[in-house]
């Protein structure tokens, strides 16, 4: 993103389930729709989708087109999950119960949006209030606001500033954090990757007033030291990717998410939200997962960095 710059900003709407909200059920568009009935959403193990996205918007910039979704493929997707039977509750619902607390409610499911782009504010905020929907938004606070030249994203990227971050934390909406520059953090030496994570948390907490405590790996790399680091600088979970499934027995340091993308279709989404279609974790990393890692430190310190996508 980032916010870090006042912004204006009319009131915006509420949504459920904020830093000391109730956790909230999402009803099915049709009076007493029947849940999805797959097994991979019900009893010990089951999956539970936390759902990944970016921008929503008509006309991102090139560089995050392909992570994009369009406002109205955006709804019909909120549509489908509300259909499906899947209960949408706050991040910190499913931490609680990976760490032993609360247990979640049948067919629970998590929203989660990355960067921080100024769409969050105009486009999807409404859509979660029109249906009731609790959010986590993870935000990169270093550089400046919108883009501008010397900021982690490319000029003309539409992020949100300061005061919209903290109008959107007043109405509910579970702010994370998700580093300084967008980084590959697993490639950082030591005192880079402390100053990314650790930065980061200082900066949110004084925008916010409050202590924030939910982390994104950008591009979902994470590592055994970044894990730690996370730990280190007062973080009590964390977000990756690896396109899988989230489930209670899910690490909270590597919390598996589905990445929602430009090209996805109608049945793909539908798949998920029936439980299928993609494994559940905790499951071990891969073979080419540590090879990827490898290659890209190779680079890192040969000073060719490889580029990586959001």
């Amino acid at each position: 993103m980032t916010a870090m710059s006042g912004g204006p900003g009319g009131r915006v709407a509420a949504v459920p389930g904020g830093r000391e909200g109730p956790v909230a059920a999402v009803p099915g568009r049709r009076k007493g729709v029947v849940g999805v009935g797959s097994a991979g959403l019900d009893g010990p193990g089951a999956a539970v989708p936390v759902f990944l996205y970016h921008s929503v918007a008509v006309d991102p910039p090139s560089w995050i087109a392909p992570f994009t979704v369009s406002p109205r493929t955006f709804a019909e997707q909120l549509g489908m999950i509300a259909d499906s039977g899947l209960r949408i509750v706050p991040l910190r619902a499913l931490v609680a119960a990976q760490r032993g607390g609360a247990p979640l409610p049948e067919r629970a499911a998590v929203l989660t949006f990355d960067d921080g782009f100024a769409d969050f504010r105009a486009t999807v905020l409404p859509l979660l209030v029109r249906w009731g929907m609790p959010a986590t938004l993870y935000v990169t606070t270093g550089g400046p606001v919108g883009g501008a030249a010397g900021g982690p994203f490319p000029p003309g990227s539409r992020m949100l500033s300061r005061g919209q971050l903290a109008e959107l934390d007043a109405a509910g909406v579970e702010i994370g954090g998700h580093t300084r520059t967008h980084p590959q953090l697993d490639v950082l030496r030591a005192g880079r990757l402390r100053e990314e994570v650790a930065g980061c948390v200082r900066e949110l907490e004084d925008v916010l007033g409050h202590p924030v405590t939910a982390f994104a790996y950008p591009h979902g790399y994470s590592s055994r030291a970044v894990r730690a680091q996370v730990r280190a600088a007062g973080w009590t979970s964390a977000a990756a990717v690896r396109d899988a499934f989230s489930s209670v027995g899910d690490d909270p340091w590597r919390i598996a998410r589905l990445m929602v993308r430009a090209d996805m279709g109608r049945e793909r989404f539908r798949e998920w939200t029936s439980g299928a279609g993609a494994p559940v974790a905790p499951f071990p990393e891969g073979v080419r997962t540590r090879g990827w890692r490898a290659y890209r430190r190779t680079r890192e310190r040969l000073n060719v960095p490889y580029k990586a996508l959001p």
